[in-house]
């Protein structure tokens, strides 16, 4: 995990008496809790460092305040956490889930601490240029493993519901998005019509899906392109593989900013990053299927997820409730996303 703390805000602090407590009583051998502090990073969910008298452990809630309904659902993490815990995706070992609100004020779950690095930048400025494809070619792997996960098998069938994800999760965003609406974004109006209009057929494809697949979700192993963990599983569900796909190649058309980094007008072939093209292909080789022609519809969709995820953060930052205090810069980015869906479908 990312060791960089940030600030307490006191809406962020835990009672440490009655977390410790709590942790001595449901984990054999956890021993006392020394402290607990806040990982900077993040928007959604508050998660925390915790050092103990036997070692550090991360701890992940959900945020206080009001917020939209299934939105922050870290009980879903935690079961997706277990189910592939050991197996071909790697991910923390997850050690326990609290459902009981009165501890912290909120439910939280336990997992173990990876001591990895994250790459927040997608130039990946502090690999060398030759050695970057290989960074991309292992986080293709590592998506398409996660596709390839048996759902009936890892106890999973259930963790969404199949058939029609676009459809639906089209329908989803858009009422997240008129629940934290501010004003009218005219890209957005459009995305709004035009991606149920352009929605491709369903095609029978199921699999697990992280939903927020970056890197700055994966922990490598220091200075390898091997990944230790992946990470941030809130908007995990089943769906189409392909929307992770196109999630991650967003990262081609982001503009630079402190929020989500792009490589918007940047040289990738001098910083060695693999065109979109090559990913697509390395991609189909591993999972047996490319987007082919509804390719632009992926990225249109993606951007419109990612404007509406961004306008609900923006809005808990009017609200008091955001995790981050970058959150109001990243609320701030809707519109400038949408704008780039609506550029996809021209």
């Amino acid at each position: 995990m990312n060791t960089q703390q940030a600030p307490q805000s006191a809406r962020h602090t835990l009672p440490l008496d009655a977390l410790g407590t709590y942790l001595a009583r449901v984990l054999p051998g956890f021993g006392a809790l020394l402290s607990a502090s806040k990982f900077a990073d993040g928007q959604s969910n508050p998660t925390y460092l915790l050092k103990t008298e036997n070692g550090k452990l991360v701890l992940r809630r959900k945020p206080v305040g009001n917020i939209l309904a299934s939105a922050h659902a870290v009980d879903r993490e935690y079961r997706v956490l277990t189910a592939l815990y050991g197996e071909a995706v790697p991910v923390a070992e997850p050690l326990h889930l609290c459902i009981d609100e009165t501890v912290i004020g909120s439910m939280f779950y336990l997992m173990s601490f990876v001591d990895g690095e994250v790459h927040w930048d997608p130039a990946l400025p502090d690999i060398e240029a030759t050695s970057r494809a290989p960074y991309y070619q292992s986080a293709i792997a590592t998506m398409a493993a996660i596709h390839r996960v048996d759902i009936n098998a890892r106890g999973l069938a259930d963790f969404g519901r199949p058939g029609n994800y676009f459809a639906r999760q089209i329908k989803r965003w858009s009422e997240q998005y008129r629940a934290s609406e501010t004003g009218t974004v005219a890209a957005m109006e459009h995305l709004l019509s035009w991606l149920p209009r352009h929605c491709p057929e369903d095609d029978g494809c199921v699999a697990l899906v992280h939903g927020d697949f970056r890197f700055d979700n994966m922990m490598f192993a220091r200075g390898e392109t091997r990944v230790l963990a992946v990470v941030d599983w809130e908007l995990s569900t089943l769906g189409h593989p392909h929307a992770d796909l196109g999630y991650f190649c967003m990262a081609l058309r982001l503009p630079r900013n402190p929020v989500l980094s792009g490589l918007a007008g940047m040289d990738r072939e001098a910083l060695g990053i693999p065109h979109e093209a090559e990913l697509i292909r390395h991609y189909g080789e591993l999972a047996g299927s490319t987007p082919g022609q509804n390719w632009p519809f992926h990225l249109a969709f993606n951007f419109f997820r990612l404007a509406a995820i961004a306008q609900g953060v923006y809005q808990r930052a009017r609200q008091g409730n955001a995790s981050s205090e970058k959150a109001e810069s990243a609320g701030q980015m809707a519109c400038q996303v949408a704008e780039l869906g609506a550029a996809c479908t021209r």
